[in-house]
């Protein structure tokens, strides 16, 4: 790989703390940010890279955007720089979670963001839209993997879970490309890392529940982190599961404000988490959990790592991994459609989406930070009205 300059620790503590604390909108937005900053701005990495690396990490249970933020961190540093990326992208996160989390226990409510937040809905949106255009046309090399991105984008419209989703685009899809082209014999051998990741999960989603403790709390969220696939809305599921109907920790209420901290609070939807675990045990039980369900995700993407070079020079894997680009592609778009049909219903979302999509055109390399901030500002003045 390519860089453009000798690379460092430092950078990467500075980049990854400051997109902890403006990226806002969910995993596809986190990749779009960081495709901004590490590919358009900073040429880290090319494009092609860029693509694999989000294709495996749709592959691994996890916060994606997380995992990516690692990998790449761990394609400029090393293993010190995959360490700094997850660290300062989780923290930032954490901190404003938690904070909010303390005001919540002791005076029973949330401030007021709705304002804010819908404002940062519609930026979110295009930014989402923008990335998938910039990737995709990379991404896209012909009928082929064309075809395999419109079939992923139906499935999934029509419910399937992104994962499946995504593996099928890789499986079937590489297969189908193989067909056609009539390349050599199948070697199954370039699945086998992904198949022990699936198996670990397994293993550890059918571990035996436990009862309050700051060890057993951590074991907990450690299952959820090691298991978890898909959406911030899985998470939900993952966590009414366990801690309201089947460990009773929290009631549904003190749940679905903790999922809304989450979505509003900028880096990974994970540190939902923090936030729970602070109402269960405070200071500690917030550590504890956070701790928990992010530490798979470094492990995962250390066990991947050292595979990551070596399989886009496989032929087979080569195109596999193009098939699983363009599926992760077309699921990002499929969430991209989804919240602009939720959000884009009246005229102020819709003028804010408009001015969001003039500035990408106006301003090439632009911040995409400054697109959430205008939104957010955008969004409350225009409650005002």
């Amino acid at each position: 790989m390519n860089f453009k300059d000798k690379p460092s620790v430092w950078e990467i503590v500075k980049l990854f703390t400051r997109l902890g604390f403006t990226s806002f909108g969910g995993p596809a937005a986190h990749n779009a940010l960081m495709e901004h900053e590490i590919v358009s701005k900073r040429e880290w990495v090319d494009r092609q890279h860029f693509l694999d690396l989000i294709g495996i990490t749709s592959l691994i249970p996890g916060p994606n955007s997380t995992e990516l933020a690692m990998l790449c961190g761990f394609h400029r540093a090393g293993l010190a720089g995959l360490l700094a990326a997850g660290f300062c992208f989780i923290f930032p996160a954490v901190v404003i979670t938690g904070t909010l989390a303390y005001f919540y226990l002791h005076y029973g409510n949330l401030p007021e963001i709705k304002p804010f937040l819908y404002g940062i809905k519609p930026a979110v949106i295009v930014i989402v839209l923008n990335a998938v255009y910039k990737l995709g046309s990379k991404a896209v090399k012909g009928w082929k993997l064309f075809s395999i991105g419109a079939a992923v984008a139906v499935i999934n419209f029509m419910g399937v879970n992104e994962i499946y989703s995504i593996l099928a685009g890789g499986l079937i899809g590489s297969f189908f490309i193989y067909l056609t082209e009539k390349k050599g014999t199948i070697n199954i051998n370039f699945l086998l890392p992904f198949w022990g990741v699936f198996s670990a999960a397994y293993f550890l989603q059918n571990s035996q529940k436990v009862e309050v403790s700051l060890t057993k709390l951590f074991l907990v969220f450690l299952k959820i982190g090691a298991v978890l696939f898909g959406s911030g809305y899985v998470l939900v599921a993952y966590l009414d599961g366990e801690l309201v109907r089947g460990l009773n920790w929290i009631t549904r209420q003190e749940l679905l404000d903790a999922i809304a901290v989450g979505q509003f609070t900028p880096g990974p939807v994970l540190s939902t988490v923090t936030f729970i675990g602070y109402q269960i045990a405070g200071i500690s039980g917030a550590l504890i959990a956070t701790a928990g369900i992010f530490l798979p995700s470094f492990i995962f993407v250390l066990i991947i790592n050292p595979f990551v070079p070596k399989l886009r020079r496989s032929k087979i894997f080569s195109l596999f991994l193009d098939a699983v680009n363009i599926s992760a592609l077309a699921v990002m778009l499929v969430i991209g459609i989804k919240l602009g049909a939720e959000v884009l219903i009246d005229w102020r979302a819709i003028l804010i989406a408009i001015l969001a999509g003039a500035a990408f055109l106006i301003i090439k390399k632009i911040n995409s930070a400054y697109i959430v901030i205008g939104g957010a500002l955008l969004g409350y003045l225009l409650s005002l009205l």
